[in-house]
């Protein structure tokens, strides 16, 4: 990257850049870098006043709320004019009021291509560890009971898997799936072309709760998807079915899920995201049919560098007045 003459556009970073180092040193020859210091959102509105005055761009990441918070309509108004641009290091950004920022004229990118592979790994691993009840046997083994008691598992084989939001991620889940001998379905808010399908059968949302004997959630959480699976959606699924999810915990009602594993209306679950992170369900938490990891989704050393890279890209490019890698679609048309 060419050094630029003159002032150079300051770029906060929420978190440290841990793994794509190498670019972070890139990036500091055109923009001036530092990585926040304020410990609460009350400090940061006060730091916003004096150090933080004139930042052009946010660095953040899904963690960056264990500062201040989330990004919502009152931090987003305390921004100063200068800031025209937050580069968030993820593809979920619901921690983000991207209506807010619109209003004050920020430009919110993304970073949705990174997350892809590791997420899709991570729900294959959860689902074949749900559908054989794994669990169990591993707290079995740990308890010195081997495998006494243990009830039994079931093959993938000729099962049915509804895939809920056949994005990026559940594409890649579905051809994951197929090595397996599942039989994939999946509902949209419209079909996919027979390209990106790639065989697998649109279905109505009721059609895919009533067919499916595993149910991957793989939709972003927004306003019309919070709460999206209850009782009466989970009343509506097969007897034994088993849930996967690894978008976001409050797609789901938590409560309603984890009475429906106690009674064995769900045979097991696979959850690697909570409703209250990272808070979680005491119910979900007591029943060892419930398959649990603490959002681990990206947590590789190379999905992580992917990650940065991108978000950092973006920030490169806002800085240079370039066109953005990845605004989020509500913002796309600021271009």
């Amino acid at each position: 990257m060419t050094i630029i003459p003159g002032p150079r556009p300051f770029i906060l970073f929420f978190n440290p850049v841990r793994h794509a180092v190498p670019f972070y040193h890139q990036l500091q020859k055109i923009a001036r870098t530092e990585v926040i210091t304020s410990k609460s959102r009350e400090e940061f509105y006060s730091d916003l006043q004096r150090k933080y005055k004139d930042i052009s761009i946010i660095y953040r990441t899904s963690a960056s709320g264990a500062v201040a918070g989330n990004f919502d309509a009152d931090l987003i108004q305390h921004l100063p004019s200068s800031c025209k641009h937050i580069c968030h290091n993820g593809a979920g950004y619901d921690q983000i009021d991207v209506k807010a920022c619109a209003k004050r004229g920020i430009t919110v990118t993304y970073a949705p291509d990174p997350v892809t592979e590791a997420t899709a790994d991570l729900s294959i691993w959860l689902m074949l560890g749900a559908l054989r009840q794994l669990n169990p046997s591993l707290n079995s083994l740990r308890a010195g009971k081997f495998k006494t008691g243990l009830d039994f598992g079931h093959d993938p084989q000729g099962k049915i898997l509804g895939i809920l939001g056949m994005g990026r991620i559940g594409r890649a889940i579905k051809k994951r799936a197929e090595p397996f001998g599942l039989i994939t379905k999946y509902h949209n808010r419209k079909p996919l072309s027979s390209d990106q399908a790639a065989g697998a059968e649109y279905v109505s949302f009721e059609k895919l709760l009533a067919e499916s004997d595993i149910i991957s959630i793989n939709v972003p959480l927004n306003a019309q998807t919070k709460g999206l699976i209850g009782e009466k959606e989970i009343s509506q699924m097969k007897d034994g079915v088993v849930i996967v999810n690894t978008a976001r915990g409050a797609i789901i009602d938590e409560a309603a899920m984890a009475k429906a594993l106690d009674s064995g209306k769900i045979a097991s679950v696979g959850l690697d995201v909570y409703e209250n992170e990272p808070r979680v369900n005491e119910r979900l938490l007591g029943n060892d049919r419930a398959l649990m990891v603490p959002h681990l989704g990206t947590h590789t050393v190379e999905t992580l560098a992917k990650m940065e890279t991108w978000a950092m890209e973006n920030a490169r490019r806002a800085a240079l007045g370039k066109k953005l890698l990845s605004p989020v679609p509500e913002h796309v048309h600021f271009q």
